[in-house]
């Protein structure tokens, strides 16, 4: 019988607390702010008393799980280092689902009730697909290489988390700068603080000092809005007891009507298969980081976390975040998930999610994310063979191209004028600075997929597997002729899916990928005829073993 001595709570905990609500309080402020977009005011019902408590509601069955199953696993191996996975609300599918599924349904109904109807289907059809790929994520992480599985997370750790909060704290320098130094001279040094405090939370502290004191000092430098008291008056007033309601029933009676809905499955499909890749990345990269989790029980747990949302009123899925090597870096265990659930618990269900954002600068907490994602890509790297690293690399690619045609969408959206629409219909082969446009939204149509399976077709050759790798070429070319990698429509400045077998929209531009399959195709004839049928490891394979993640105690 083995014991463990596994805390409830560490001090680093509220490091990891820290991290991590701030990064759901992100979420959380843009589900309010863009939800505007579909009619739904920051003081409507369906926002304070089913999208906020449904979130909330979700959130904190998952980080309990989560928090249980570290638990679990220290009892297991005896340890007292196992660090919680990290859960949350679903960031990418939270714009998607805003941007394509919610605001074309206001634009169409000019009804909020409707858009959010329509935002409950599409959040359950995410956790339906998430619970129905636990059964089969176990077996695809067995036969997938690991650096296939991390670069995924670390050309996303790039873009989408680094660089999005590195460029908060150059926005902002007189108030992110000095809680950056805190964090980064604690976490990278592990320099011991003169005061026993954990170095997330002083950084938390001198941000909001600098915030607060900064505008009567000097005014010209803050480069953003003030804080103000009379903001936090305001967002008081909306607070009150807002308990959770059961929205099955609004969810049903779309359900009953299929053509209002189906269009809609070209964007919750592929989002759906998307959430399930991730959250095997995720599961890996705690793996490489020395907590060997099960991947069906957690994501089990996440299409639960996710369908639960969906039935209490929220429009947005929960998942498995990225960073896990992050948290456990910091010394977090399983104390700051359960931390973190019970606080949105209680700022949904009280209506003061406004109120903390007016006191507290989102700028102050943004460099703990900021090193999550340092170590998430470094992660890539380190915890895969030496002999990958160019497979690692490659599978970069396809998510900084995604990173560049989100900003390059979004400066046509606020800039105006020619739109991507325009651009794309007139030549594809424009260029921007001496980027394609055509070939940068070819990648980022399914890049989670490309990234994984470019590396993989990488890390493959490098060994000398040259039928494994023809097979990935293969998966590839089926993903492009079904639309759920490198094609798209283009509407104006926003970017569809283009799955296989719908009608083509004649309002917008089309790109069907057939090009791209057949290109992948060569991929395996080239790999089968000219490597040879016969897999033989090289010499490097032969000579380098793969790192074995160093879960010593």
């Amino acid at each position: 019988m083995k014991h463990s001595n596994y805390p409830l709570f560490v001090r680093r905990d509220l490091d990891g607390f820290f991290a991590l609500m701030i990064d759901n309080l992100v979420q959380l402020l843009l589900i309010v702010a863009l939800c505007g977009l579909c009619g739904i005011s920051a003081d409507s019902d369906l926002l304070l008393q089913y999208i906020l408590p449904g979130a909330a509601l979700s959130i904190l069955f998952g980080n309990v799980f989560y928090a249980w199953q570290a638990h679990q696993l220290a009892k297991r191996e005896n340890r007292s280092d196992v660090c919680a996975l990290p859960y949350g609300i679903n960031t990418p599918s939270l714009l998607v689902y805003i941007f394509f599924v919610m605001v074309p349904v206001y634009q169409r109904t000019n009804s909020a009730e409707a858009a959010w109807q329509m935002g409950l289907l599409a959040c359950f059809g995410s956790g339906v697909i998430e619970f129905a790929g636990a059964f089969i994520a176990d077996r695809v992480r067995r036969v997938t290489p690991r650096a296939a599985l991390l670069s995924t997370l670390a050309g996303i750790a790039i873009g989408f988390i680094s660089m999005t909060f590195v460029l908060k704290i150059y926005q902002r320098p007189m108030i992110a700068m000095l809680p950056a130094a805190v964090v980064l001279l604690t976490l990278f040094s592990h320099k011991k603080l003169p005061v026993p405090i954990p170095g997330g939370l002083l950084a938390i502290i001198v941000g909001t000092i600098c915030a607060w004191v900064l505008p009567e000092v000097i005014p010209q430098m803050l480069q953003g809005s003030p804080m103000s008291a009379d903001a936090i008056k305001t967002a008081w007033g909306q607070s009150g007891w807002y308990p959770p309601h059961f929205a099955g029933g609004a969810l049903w009676e779309l359900l009953k009507q299929p053509g209002e809905w189906v269009g809609y499955m070209s964007v919750i499909f592929p989002m759906g298969l998307f959430n399930v890749i991730g959250s095997m990345q995720n599961i890996e990269s705690a793996e490489a980081a020395g907590d060997s989790y099960p991947a069906k029980p957690a994501m089990m747990a996440n299409g639960v976390g996710t369908i639960m949302a969906s039935l209490l009123g929220s429009c947005f899925p929960t998942t498995i975040y990225i960073g896990h090597p992050g948290w456990k870096e910091m010394g977090s265990r399983a104390g700051y998930s359960t931390l973190n659930g019970i606080f949105f618990m209680l700022i949904c269900l009280t209506g003061t999610t406004g109120v903390i954002s007016k006191i507290i600068p989102l700028e102050a907490g943004v460099a703990i994310v900021l090193w999550i994602g340092m170590v998430i890509t470094a992660q890539a790297f380190t915890a895969s063979p030496g002999r990958h690293a160019p497979a690692v690399a490659l599978g970069l690619f396809p998510a900084i191209a995604a990173w560049g045609a989100t900003i390059m969408q979004g400066t046509l959206l606020v800039g105006g004028g020619k739109t991507l629409q325009d651009v794309l219909s007139t030549n594809l082969f424009t260029e921007v600075n001496g980027f394609l446009v055509h070939g940068l939204v070819v990648m980022e149509r399914g890049f989670i997929f490309t990234c994984m399976i470019l590396a993989a077709i990488c890390a493959c050759l490098i060994d000398g597997k040259y039928r494994a790798a023809a097979l990935w070429s293969g998966i590839a070319a089926l993903f492009a002729f079904l639309g759920l990698t490198s094609a798209y429509e283009v509407i104006n400045n926003d970017i569809h899916f283009r799955l296989a077998f719908t009608a083509d929209n004649v309002d917008g531009f089309t790109f069907h990928a057939t090009g791209v399959g057949i290109g992948y195709l060569l991929f395996a004839a080239t790999f089968l005829i000219l490597g040879g049928y016969k897999d033989e490891p090289s010499l490097q394979e032969a000579e380098e073993p793969d790192p074995k993640p160093d879960v010593s105690h």
